[in-house]
């Protein structure tokens, strides 16, 4: 109960400050009352109350079970369920990662509207699905290569140029309207779901491999989780 409570008052201090500056703009600056007052304060409350749960529910059940599966897989020693566990987790985590499915179909919206699809309920499925399938294959693919890297003990630095120097190779020739989703797509798969369990994975498997440093070698893995499917993503758009 009591580290409950502690989560409570560091959510309400984390929150503290978007509260501030909604209300500072509003109060002063526009100079006009709260609309639904009642309501947004209901709502508050409700956040505050949803990020304690969220982030005792990552410190009780998804870190400890993700660096435990990741002990687990070094101590049996087999590289292939360990490449295919990884690539498992990231894609799973990223299918069901909510702030991807609100953007892809956003962005299903959009491209009907616009004319790249057709303006049908049908369509607009499919393209959502597609973004979603996309995404999830790419950000499995890139936690796949960032367990290779804690394996074989290569540099971050390097993989990440190369990645990017991609990026930028990818833009000069993908489609204007697909773009901003691709890189949009970047950020959306690190969300909610998709970090703790990769976070906690790079961090338990390098603290299992002996010679790998967790601070050096088991951190990295979402800075691919972001790259790849903006990559991903632009050469779904040049298909479609």
């Amino acid at each position: 109960m009591r580290a409950f409570l502690k989560s409570l008052l560091d959510s309400l201090r984390d929150l503290l400050p978007i509260v501030l500056v909604i209300g500072f703009f509003q109060l002063v600056v526009l100079r006009q009352p709260i609309p639904n007052f009642t309501e947004i304060l209901l709502g508050t409350l409700f956040v505050v109350l949803g990020l304690t749960l969220f982030v005792r529910g990552l410190e009780m059940g998804l870190f400890p079970i993700g660096e435990t599966m990741a002990h687990a897989f070094a101590r049996k020693g087999s590289v292939s369920w360990l490449l295919l566990f990884a690539f498992a987790l990231g894609f799973g985590t990223t299918v069901a990662e909510p702030a991807l499915i609100a953007v892809a179909d956003e962005a299903a919206v959009v491209a009907a509207e616009g004319g790249m699809i057709e303006n049908s309920q049908n369509s607009k499925d499919e393209y959502a699905f597609g973004l979603r399938l996309t995404v999830a294959l790419s950000v499995g693919a890139a936690i796949l290569v960032g367990v290779i890297r804690i394996i074989k003990g290569w540099p971050i630095q390097y993989l990440i140029v190369g990645g990017y120097i991609g990026v930028i190779i990818m833009t000069a020739f993908a489609p204007k309207e697909i773009i901003g989703i691709a890189y949009d797509s970047g950020g959306v798969t690190t969300s909610t779901i998709t970090v703790p369990l990769v976070t906690a994975l790079g961090v338990g498997l390098a603290t299992a491999i002996k010679g790998r440093n967790p601070m050096i070698d088991g951190f990295g893995l979402i800075a691919f989780a972001s790259l790849t499917p903006m990559i991903f993503v632009m050469a779904y758009g040049m298909v479609i």
